[in-house]
């Protein structure tokens, strides 16, 4: 027993603010700081408004409605129907115009979430996100689940936004400039020879539908994914500065045509099409917020610069919650313009709700592609920005090879990490269709909320005293109700779902147990050093 209490101390030891921040000022390992309130306001809008706002408040307004697969089904239904005693629902019910409530049910979770984000990243402003805040608060075991976790958010999340940004691409290539390209260019082989099983006017779009043979095997490469991966990663590897330029550029550009669409969209609505408001009542509004939830991740990303922050403690509650307020504002207007304009149930099955909503003119659906594009040019920025420095804060602590914790010595960027996380996201998003890891994207962030809820709640109790640049009001109410809107989400997911996210957490902690555990720095009681190259000093107990 007391063996056993040992091995549990040892898993859920924590490390103090005061170490975190002393590693991170180590000569060696600092970034350049040259991000101000603006650039990580800009930051959070490039991460959360991508093709999102384009596609899901079409689908979560018209619903899913799936074949009877109790796999497929949300887990809220079985709970749904075992409290009630009513029939089993099967697929997600749409929220009908009720999907602009759904936008705000998703965003007072995500609001929640950010006090707590603000909190903890004014206080400890660290690289690592919820990685780092849950190592000062829950235990090293925990910190390593979110910083695995976050590789759903970040990483698999990104692979499915490159395929999308090469689909845009491609349409804006020939509604724009009448450009064609080979089927086997363009698209991963699953989805090319499904276009080709399928056949239609679909193949038209290409100026080939031929599969070249290599060894007896068809061969299909998603070209486009790969090379804005690959530029995006090496103007991240470049510098801060000048990711944080581009991307103010492109989101200064996405939300201009967003608010034109807007603008332009609500002349042309009819509000007799918002009756009846809840037409699947309360049940079809929360599976709405489950699907638009995937919309708002990325806000987050905005504490993963800390580190190359001017002024963190000041800046960082400020970019967090000003870009989470801006696009739940775009979203809900969105939401009521595309449900005013045409009745919800026309957008079943519709990936491209907005550009159906402006049918019939030209002009406004490649200007929507447009900004589609530049959407998701965006996003893949930010998140290749997020990824790396959770890897680099990982291996910081032992818990990864020391090799992805180097910083180049002239740009001041984790560039080992940046490389291997652009060629990891690069080469699944040429070969695979990603499709059915959207959902594992969302119940992976919505349990890094949890945990950055729960995380605030211990500090404030375990180190009551520290200075709180940002400290969220009514605690623990607020972060308790964080916990509670995520959960509920979490519950509205798909059993399936739930299956593979219980999948990849045993994955990782296999990982954890082989390598991190015997090589962490914190329980075999070492420091980081100055440097990496010193040998680190004992931890003062």
């Amino acid at each position: 027993m007391t063996r056993f209490h040992t091995v549990a101390l040892q898993l859920f030891k924590t490390k103090s603010p005061d170490h975190l921040l002393a590693e991170a000022a180590a000569p060696d390992r600092q970034l350049k700081r040259v991000l101000g309130a603006f650039d990580l306001t800009c930051v959070g809008i490039g991460a959360v408004i991508g093709a999102g706002i384009f596609a899901l408040a079409g689908t979560a307004a018209a619903g899913e409605q799936i074949e009877a697969s109790l796999w497929k089904t949300p887990v809220l239904n079985f709970i749904i129907s075992h409290l009630t005693h009513s029939e089993l629902v099967y697929g997600r019910p749409g929220a009908g115009p009720a999907v602009m409530a759904s936008f705000v049910v998703a965003a007072i979770a995500c609001g929640f979430a950010a006090l707590c984000y603000a909190e903890l990243a004014s206080m400890i402003p660290v690289s690592g996100s919820a990685y780092t805040y849950s190592y000062a608060t829950l235990g090293e075991i925990i910190a390593w689940v979110i910083g695995w976790d976050l590789i759903l958010e970040y990483a698999v999340g990104n692979m499915a936004v490159a395929v999308g940004w090469s689909g845009y691409f491609v349409q804006l290539c020939g509604s724009l400039f009448h450009l064609k390209f080979p089927l086997w260019l363009v698209s991963d082989y699953r989805t090319a020879s499904g276009l080709l099983s399928t056949g239609g006017e679909a193949l038209n779009n290409y100026s080939s539908t031929t599969l070249p043979v290599i060894l007896g095997h068809p061969i299909a490469l998603n070209l486009p994914a790969v090379l804005i991966v690959a530029a995006v990663t090496i103007l991240l590897i470049y510098g801060i500065r000048e990711s944080a330029r581009t991307n103010t550029a492109i989101v200064v550009t996405k939300v201009a045509v967003v608010v034109f669409v807007i603008a332009f969209g609500a002349f042309m609505v009819h509000p007799t099409n918002w009756h009846p408001f809840l037409p699947n009542g309360v049940g079809g509004m929360m599976s709405g917020a489950a699907i638009v939830f995937f919309a708002f991740i990325g806000f987050d990303a905005v504490s993963t610069t800390a580190e190359e922050t001017k002024n963190p403690q000041r800046d960082m509650p400020i970019g967090i919650i000003a870009s989470l307020i801006i696009c739940t504002l775009l979203y809900v207007l969105m939401a009521a313009v595309i449900t005013g304009m045409r009745t919800y149930t026309t957008y079943f099955g519709d990936s491209a709700a907005v550009a159906t909503a402006f049918a019939g003119r030209p002009w406004a659906q490649a200007l929507i592609s447009a900004g589609a594009l530049a959407g998701l040019t965006s996003v893949i920025l930010v998140f290749q920005l997020g990824q790396p420095r959770i890897f680099m804060a990982m291996a910081r602590d032992g818990l990864l090879p020391q090799y992805f914790a180097r910083v180049h010595p002239r740009f001041r960027t984790p560039y080992i990490t940046t490389i291997w996380t652009g060629v990891a996201v690069g080469a699944v998003a040429m070969l695979t269709d990603i499709g059915s890891l959207a959902d594992l994207t969302n119940i992976g962030t919505l349990f890094a909320f949890i945990l950055v809820c729960l995380g605030v709640i211990i500090l404030r109790r375990k180190d009551a005293g520290r200075h709180r640049p940002f400290r969220v009001p009514m605690v623990p109410l607020f972060p308790l109700l964080g916990v509670f809107f995520c959960f509920v989400l979490m519950l509205s997911l798909p059993l399936e779902t739930w299956g593979r996210f219980v999948v990849w957490l045993v994955i990782g902690l296999c990982i954890y147990f082989l390598y991190g555990l015997r090589h962490s720095k914190l329980r075999r009681g070492l420091d980081a050093g100055i440097t990496e190259d010193e040998p680190p000093p004992l931890i003062k107990t």
